[in-house]
């Protein structure tokens, strides 16, 4: 016969039911990490960020009025900001989103440079979460396509535009209307093939 006491409902152990509770309330949080993880392994794919959509296309773009970056001149003269008068001249605009320390940022500003030259039409830049200082020495150092350089210092505006990284470059018709987004740097295939016709069908 066994010495061990009977149980009884007082000293059976509890199931661990709070447990349980604590593992479901995470449950969630840890599907939505999963999830970002796989959009960032997607965004981190040679090539595959290209293919993500944008909701822009076709539509008015945001109209953002950023401030211009302090203390910056070319050649002497103030560069001015972005307001929503550069979205409707009646003539295509770019709209480039940078930022100083991306490095592929660094590798496409000469096809922005040779955009802007063989296009002919206004490249505006929007310097998103970027240090004034770090933006400046950028663009004394490897040169400034832009006509105009807003500052997007909190974030905003990209969130607006639905940018998913840096750089991102946009091409807009007279009236405002998205009508090309190049997700990722700009190569001289992207250029020849497919911006300088959209810019010149879009005259």
């Amino acid at each position: 016969m066994s010495n061990q006491p009977a149980m009884t409902p007082e000293t059976k152990p509890l199931e661990p039911v709070a447990t349980r509770r604590s593992w479901l309330a995470f449950a969630p949080a840890g599907v939505f990490t999963v999830v970002t993880l796989m959009f960032l392994f997607a965004l981190m794919q040679p090539g595959d960020r290209s293919k993500l959509p944008s909701m822009l296309i076709g539509k008015l773009a945001p109209i953002t009025p950023l401030p211009p970056l302090a203390g910056f001149s070319d050649n002497g003269a103030a560069v001015p900001g972005i307001t929503a008068a550069d979205f409707a001249q009646g003539k295509p605009v770019i709209v480039n989103f940078w930022q100083s320390s991306c490095a592929p940022c660094v590798a496409e500003h000469p096809m922005l440079i040779a955009l802007a030259e063989k296009s002919g039409v206004p490249l505006l830049g929007v310097n998103t979460k970027d240090p004034a200082a770090g933006a400046r020495r950028f663009l004394n150092r490897y040169g400034n396509p832009f006509t105009a350089i807003g500052v997007d210092g909190s974030g905003r505006a990209a969130i607006e535009w639905g940018v998913y990284g840096m750089p991102e470059t946009f091409i807009l018709d007279g009236t405002g209307k998205v009508l090309y987004k190049q997700i990722g740097e700009i190569t001289p295939e992207v250029v020849e093939q497919v911006m300088l016709p959209i810019i010149a069908k879009a005259r």
